[in-house]
């Protein structure tokens, strides 16, 4: 399985829009810090599309290490999520 990388967007942006490699890492890193603040602020940021990003806000919970069963609490936290739109779903679903 492959990874696409930050390098491998610029590279990209690059070869498609005639870019330097340096033009191309400041817009890759302008559109993820852009996601990143957008988020941090409480804001969901949706791509036609694609999909939306938004914050969770997961509760504290009872939970247990998988390797001693030992019971642990689990605290409360922030986290990402995507949800992908329906288009993209079944682009996915139907590639072969």
């Amino acid at each position: 399985m492959a990874t696409i990388t930050r390098s491998d967007f610029a590279d990209r942006l690059r070869e498609r829009f005639g870019l330097t490699m340096a033009d191309a890492y400041k817009m890759v890193d302008v559109v993820f810090d852009e996601i990143r603040d957008a988020l941090i602020n409480g804001e969901e940021v949706k791509f036609a599309g694609l999909g939306s990003f938004k914050i969770l806000e997961k509760s504290a919970r009872m939970g247990r290490n998988p390797k001693t069963g030992q019971s642990a609490i689990i605290s409360a936290r922030r986290v990402a999520a995507f949800r992908p739109s329906n288009e993209f779903r079944e682009r996915v679903a139907n590639h072969k």
